[in-house]
C-alpha cells in the first residue's frame, strides 16, 4: 500500500512544506514570510490561520488532491518533556500550545494545522522527534545548584534520524547501538545515543559555540556581564543567542565566507574556526564517557556539516574513540515524514499525549 504524507515545519521566518509518497519526494517548498507580514501578529499563536493559509495555498497550487493523504505530520513544538518518537495529536496537546505553551515558537502551530486539517479530512495527525524530547538519565539531570535541573532541548528530530540512517547502514537495529550525534547548525547540540534513547545530551548553551551563539561560558565571567548594566535583558539574549560565535568574532554566521577568508589568509578566520572545532570535539570526548567509551559511531549532522574543512578538523581529534559519519544537512521534512511512515507501517506505535 502506498501512503501519501503531508509535512509541515514552520520556522521562525518561513513555513517548509512537503508531500511524499512513501519515501519518495513529490513537492516542496519554503515558504518566505517576511518581517511585515509577521509584524502584524502580537503572538506567535495568533499566526495560526496565516501559516494555515500559506499551507493550503501551498496544496492548491500544485493541484494536489487532499483526499489522497494518509496522515499530515508536523514538527513537535515546545511541550512540556516527551518521549521520543510519534505523538498523535489530540485537543489537548492543540490546548496546550495554543493556550500555555512552554515558550512560544514558530515550530508550535505545526500540530495545530495538522490537527485541523485532518480533523477536515478524518485521518490522523502526528508529531514527531518534538524539541522537548526527554530521554535523560536520572544522572544526567541534575546540577550542582540544586533549585536547577538541566533541560534537555536539542535537535532531537534530525539527530535520531542520522542516527537510524547509519544503523541500517551498520546493518544493525537503532535499539541495538551506540552513537554519539553531533548537529552543526545555527546551533550546535549534542546527544549520547544507547539503545534507542538520548540518554545525555549537550545542549546548544552547555558546549561549544556556534555561528550565532555562544555556547558554554563560565558561570563567574557571565555573571560580571549579566550585572555590568550595560545591557537589558532582551538586549543580553539577542548577544548570546544572535549575536554570538562566529558572528561576534567574525561578523558573518556564514561558514562558506569564514572558509573563504581562511583560503585568503585571514589568521583570525582561521583561528575563530578552528575554535569552534575543537569545542566540538570536546563534546563528543564528553559524551563518549556516557558511554563507557562504548560508541559504535560518531555522527556529524546539521547544515555545517556540509563543510569538509570543519569535519576534518573535529574529525582529526574524536576519531580515536570511533570512526565518523558525516550526514549534512536538516533533513528535517525527510525525517518527519519517515516518522510518519514508520507508524502508518505499523513499524512504529504512536503515542497518546496527556499530562
Amino acid at each position: 500500500m502506498m501512503y501519501k504524507i503531508l509535512s509541515i515545519n514552520p520556522g521562525s521566518t518561513s513555513t517548509k512544506i512537503a508531500i511524499y509518497e512513501d519515501e519518495h519526494e513529490l513537492f516542496v517548498e519554503s515558504i518566505l514570510h517576511t518581517d511585515e507580514e509577521l509584524s502584524k501578529f502580537h503572538r506567535v499563536q495568533d499566526q495560526f490561520e496565516f501559516r494555515k493559509s500559506a499551507v493550503l495555498n501551498f496544496l492548491k497550487q500544485n493541484k494536489f488532491d487532499v483526499g489522497e493523504l494518509s496522515a499530515i505530520v508536523g514538527r513537535g513544538g515546545l511541550l512540556p518533556p516527551v518521549k521520543s518518537g510519534a505523538y498523535k495529536v489530540n485537543e489537548l496537546m492543540v490546548d496546550r500550545l495554543m493556550n500555555r505553551p512552554i515558550l512560544e515558537h514558530a515550530s508550535n502551530l505545526a500540530a495545530l494545522i495538522a490537527y485541523e486539517l485532518s480533523n477536515e479530512l478524518h485521518i490522523n495527525a502526528y508529531i514527531y522527534d518534538s524539541i522537548a524530547v526527554d530521554e535523560l538519565m536520572d544522572i544526567a539531570k541534575h546540577t550542582g545548584l540544586y533549585e536547577v535541573d538541566r533541560v534537555s532541548l536539542t535537535h532531537a528530530l534530525n539527530m535520531r534520524a542520522a542516527a537510524m540512517k547509519v544503523s541500517k547502514k551498520l546493518d544493525k537495529k537503532y535499539v541495538d547501538c551506540n552513537f554519539v550525534v553531533a548537529h552543526l547548525g545555527g546551533g550546535i547540540s549534542l546527544s549520547a545515543h544507547h539503545q534507542g534513547k538520548m540518554i545525555d545530551i549537550v545542549s546548544d548553551d552547555e558546549g561549544p559555540f556556534s555561528p550565532e551563539r555562544s555556547g558554554r561560558v563560565a558561570v563567574k565571567d557571565l555573571f560580571k556581564y549579566v550585572t555590568s548594566g550595560k545591557y537589558t535583558k532582551d538586549e543580553l539574549k539577542k548577544k548570546l543567542r544572535g549575536n554570538a560565535g562566529l558572528k561576534g568574532h567574525l561578523e558573518t554566521v556564514d561558514a562558506r565566507e569564514v572558509e573563504k577568508r581562511i583560503h585568503d589568509g585571514d589568521e583570525k578566520a582561521k583561528l575563530i574556526y578552528e575554535t569552534m572545532a575543537y569545542q566540538i570535539a570536546k563534546s563528543i570526548g564528553e559524551l563518549s564517557v556516557t558511554l563507557y567509551g562504548n560508541v559504535d559511531r560518531i555522527i556529524l549532522t546539521g547544515g555545517i556539516a556540509y563543510s569538509k574543512m570543519l569535519t576534518d578538523l573535529v574529525i582529526k581529534r574524536v576519531n580515536f574513540i570511533a570512526p565518523v559519519e558525516v550526514i549534512p544537512g536538516e533533513n528535517e521534512m525527510e525525517s518527519l515524514t519517515l516518522g510518519a511512515l514508520r507508524v502508518l507501517r505499523g513499524e512504529e506505535k504512536a503515542r497518546d499525549y496527556f499530562e
